[in-house]
């Protein structure tokens, strides 16, 4: 019972409460961003490139030629898909940078802490050893 009782308090503590909060939204933000760069981002730029989908690019390693991707998978020839990866590195930049914005209009929400006085500035380890000095010659 014991065991169940420490494993409730665990998962009761903020910091867990805050991480499964943080991964449900990241799970929701991500559809968001996916949606963006599949929908908006990658349409535009496969104008850019002639009209290809980034993610059809890819490469024979076997000499054969095929149109698409998905007519080599078919045909059983070995293929290196880099649009794939290409499509990776564009949703990791966009991600990146949505995700920057964010933090910076996140950090000027925040209320700004008042500099802190400085200490109170006592006397030096010199001046207190002449005063020790000087009170042991009085006696």
């Amino acid at each position: 019972m014991a065991f169940f009782k420490d494993f409730k308090a665990f998962l009761m503590k903020g910091d867990i409460v805050a991480l499964a909060t943080a991964v449900i939204i990241g799970g929701a933000f991500n559809k968001i961003v996916g949606s963006l760069v599949k929908d908006v981002i990658m349409p535009v730029i496969g104008v850019i490139m002639g009209g290809k989908n980034v993610n059809n690019l890819f490469f024979s390693l076997d000499g054969g030629e095929y149109e698409t991707v998905d007519a080599a998978i078919e045909a059983g020839g070995a293929i290196m898909t880099y649009g794939n990866f290409l499509q990776a590195v564009i949703d990791f930049i966009i991600i990146g940078f949505v995700i920057f914005w964010l933090l910076k209009g996140y950090e000027k929400t925040k209320k700004k802490e008042e500099p802190k006085p400085a200490a109170p500035k006592g006397p030096t380890q010199e001046e207190l050893l002449i005063e020790i000095r000087d009170e042991l010659r009085k006696k």
